[in-house]
């Protein structure tokens, strides 16, 4: 059976949710229609889809205009009629962006195959960046920086594309110079043309008032006239580093069946996974095998009370974070403090509105998985940090069959500190940054990607043999030493990085220790910095 992603689910729920009020065009059916809306709004604005978001808040704010009461309905002909349009262009768009975004996802697919080659690099619209207004060389300069990453990108003077054109790529758009009245109505067309697509305003007048109207009418990110090539490529590849964002998993300990049938329907709604939980001692095990981001309990259960679950729960290092809404029909406020104090992050009373429910647990869960990326990831480049690097390569190295091999490379930016004495930290920062998104783009998905520390990474290339290995790598340092950063002065310089690489499949006594292997990579790095630097080096050769 085919299973519909939860953006898809919410249109689908929307055109059905219109359908139902155009056969029985009542206030009920309308209420309906509103809440699905707003349910696809709020969707639309998690993912930072401004395009779809600006579309879809517009639709809702008419929607809630005509909301009314049980005399208000049903709306006007023609105001049905035109409700009727604006809805089939949205959800034909939604369809497109999913469509879009389920291309990409299957090439990623692909590129995880066993027989999949290490490297490949998408090639669809959404790896394209279109350059509008007159910049000229420094049009020429983005370009040729955004080629060494793979992305194309193209110079469109003022014209503005088709009508209704779905590409997903991004679009920068130069007001410099230019008057609001020239540079407004161009942005709010180019937004009503490319509405699935990325818009980014530079040469902004660095004033409240501009950026407001560039914001209001659909600009995704506005940058001042004095920002440096260097930041306008960081805003481009930064937004390449969006990810498949994971469906919130919630456990639901209730031992009333219908209640649970209730959330869990409110939840499964908005594309959450749930399981329910009937028997409260059976709570840790499920928590260890479901890993949820979120844990929904009962106050009062035969047997075992919530709170007693919770405090049972926090006595285990590994779920301490996990946050706990309690869900009752207590109301006493001095045993819903004391019921927190003890282990519970949020109380709701029952009976509980599913909207609220929805909200409180999309911002604990937000919250959780943020605390949760601070602690595993790298705060400047995103990327693993040491410890969560070795844990992740560890793994990957007990997961091996037999006949499959892991390379394990260490790079080493080349001359680093003289870039951060020269030109500064923040420099040197933005160089750091810029391997690191070079190496997400060109590497897989599943591929371990780590900073080991200072101007040091470690990757992890599952399936991949040694030739292929050097490969992939030679190829990423050539285009990264071609790339154009900006220090002092604005002086143009580049730098290098050298790399270490060992296979475990070459030797059996590295089949399962990743501190030898380790080891080995890190003595092939420094014999590439020994030959001079700019080079990669296979442990052995």
């Amino acid at each position: 059976m085919l299973t519909l992603s939860p953006l898809l689910q919410k249109e689908r729920a929307l055109r059905l949710a219109w359908a139902k009020y155009l056969a029985f065009p009542d206030f009920e059916h309308f209420v309906e229609f509103s809440l699905s809306l707003n349910n696809c709004t709020d969707a639309l604005s998690q993912q930072s889809q401004t395009g779809l978001h600006h579309a879809c808040r517009q639709l809702e704010q008419q929607a809630l205009a005509l909301f009314g009461d049980e005399n208000s309905h049903p709306i006007a002909e023609d105001i049905m009629n035109s409700l009727g349009d604006q809805i089939a262009r949205l959800g034909g768009l939604l369809r497109r962006y999913c469509a879009g975004e389920g291309e990409i996802a299957e090439e990623r697919r692909a590129r995880e195959k066993p027989d999949a080659a290490p490297i490949a690099r998408i090639t669809n619209s959404a790896q394209q960046v279109f350059l509008m207004g007159k910049r000229g060389a420094r049009w020429h300069d983005l370009a040729t920086q955004l080629g060494y990453f793979g992305i194309s990108a193209h110079d469109h003077g003022w014209k503005l594309p088709a009508p209704d054109h779905s590409g997903l790529g991004v679009y920068l758009l130069d007001v410099g110079e230019q008057h609001a009245t020239h540079w407004l109505p161009t942005l709010r067309q180019l937004r009503e043309r490319v509405p699935l697509a990325r818009i980014v305003c530079l040469g902004m007048p660095n004033e409240f008032a501009a950026m407001n109207q560039a914001l209001q009418v659909g600009a995704d990110r506005c940058m001042a006239q004095s920002a440096s090539l260097q930041q306008i490529l960081s805003q481009v590849l930064a937004h390449r580093e969006t990810e498949e964002v994971e469906s919130y998993r919630v456990l639901i300990v209730e031992d009333s069946r219908t209640a649970a049938h209730v959330i869990s329907r409110a939840l499964k709604e908005y594309g959450t996974l749930t399981r329910t939980l009937y028997d409260p001692l059976q709570t840790l095990s499920v928590v260890r095998q479901f890993q949820p981001d979120l844990i929904l309990m009962d106050m009062y259960m035969p047997g075992c009370t919530g709170v007693e679950v919770a405090r049972v729960i926090r006595q285990h290092d590994e779920f301490l974070s996990i946050p706990i809404v309690y869900l009752s029909g207590e109301t006493n406020i001095g045993l819903q403090m004391e019921a927190l104090r003890l282990g519970g992050d949020q109380f709701l009373t029952k009976p509980f509105n599913p909207v609220l429910v929805n909200a409180v647990v999309k911002s604990k869960i937000d919250r959780y998985r943020e605390l949760r990326r601070s602690m595993q990831n790298d705060s400047l480049t995103g990327l693993l940090n040491h410890i969560s690097s070795q844990q992740a390569l560890a793994a990957a190295l007990e997961g091996l069959r037999d006949g499959e091999g892991l390379a394990v490379v260490m790079l080493d930016i080349d001359h680093f500190k003289q870039v951060n004495d020269t030109h500064g930290h923040p420099v040197g920062d933005q160089v750091i940054r810029s391997l690191a998104w070079m190496l997400k783009q060109r590497l897989r998905h599943s591929d371990i990607i780590g900073r080991y520390g200072g101007e040091e990474f470690v990757v992890g290339l599952a399936r991949a043999r040694a030739n292929d290995a050097v490969e992939i790598l030679d190829r990423i340092r050539s285009d990264f030493s071609r790339i154009t950063f900006h220090g002092i002065d604005d002086t143009p310089f580049c730098t290098s990085f050298s790399v270490g690489i060992a296979v475990c499949a070459e030797s059996a006594s590295m089949k399962k220790d990743l501190k030898t292997l380790l080891e080995a990579a890190d003595s092939a790095l420094y014999q590439a910095k020994r030959q001079g630097r700019n080079r990669v080096v296979l442990t052995g050769r």
